[in-house]
């Protein structure tokens, strides 16, 4: 079979990815050589060399930037729960050789609080929207995150930021209501005909969500995508609120992992 018989076998696709043999794999995409432009605003926004790095893909589609983070030297484990689509990254990994450098599975971001493993890089785009859950999602990990992460999530339309008080008296919720105010709007029919668009968070509610998992933005290379680093003096809500309400949303008995980290 030839390079361009499987393209169309394996159709339809969401990456216009270009194999190395200058075949394209949606040529046409509506959203124009996607995300091919996207990357080249991002990737100067990471490191050049990634070579020990072991890096998390969510919803990794067709493989696109699992390949280009590869083609960096990282390692990567690549997930996505379409079955479609783990199909297309796999044969696009053999096109670039890199099969032996990433890793498929097929996974929901939930299910990676069950694996014990680390990564210096999570590329976190274009799911959280999607999540049911997304700031469970989130905490999550922030726990898997060793040095950086890459989210990317559709926005409420404006960058508007606020300082936000530590606390707030009972008598003063009308700054809730201010356009600024982190928030997340909650979309219960659909968005772009999808109806799994369940979120879409300002600027702000961004912002503040990574600084609760431990985070802190250092840029924002593209449009609605943000580059951020573990804080290491930062003090996570994972660490000060009911640890056990976390366990418990990922499916762990509380008592047991205590006495699991007592008996270590």
């Amino acid at each position: 079979m030839t390079t361009a018989e499987k393209i169309k076998d394996l159709a339809p696709w969401f990456h216009n990815i270009h194999l190395p043999d200058g075949n394209q794999t949606a040529p046409d995409h509506f959203l124009g050589d996607f995300p091919g432009f996207k990357w080249k605003k991002i990737a100067p926004a990471i490191p050049e060399d990634l070579t020990g790095w072991r890096v998390l893909d969510i919803g990794c589609n067709a493989g696109f930037y699992s390949v280009e983070l590869a083609r960096r030297g990282a390692e990567v484990l690549a997930i996505d729960l379409d079955d479609h689509y783990l199909r297309q990254a796999q044969w696009v990994a053999t096109q670039f050789d890199l099969a032996g450098q990433i890793q498929f599975k097929q996974m929901q971001v939930y299910d990676l609080a069950h694996i014990e493993e680390q990564f210096d890089l999570v590329w976190f785009m274009g799911v959280f929207y999607h999540l049911r859950y997304p700031m469970l999602a989130l905490d999550i990990l922030s726990q898997k995150t060793r040095s950086m992460m890459v989210f990317q999530t559709l926005m409420i339309p404006g960058n508007g930021k606020m300082d936000i008080p530590h606390d707030l008296e009972l008598n003063e919720r009308e700054i809730l209501s201010h356009k600024d105010w982190p928030s997340m709007a909650f979309i219960e029919q659909q968005l772009a005909g999808d109806p799994t668009n369940w979120w879409s968070p300002n600027q702000s509610g961004i912002l503040a969500m990574l600084r609760s998992c431990g985070f802190k933005v250092t840029s924002m290379p593209e449009d609605e995508t943000f580059v951020a680093e573990k804080d290491e003096e930062a003090n996570p809500s994972t660490l000060t609120w009911n640890y056990s309400e976390y366990l418990s949303a990922i499916g762990k008995n509380w008592l047991q992992e205590v006495d699991r980290k007592t008996q270590k």
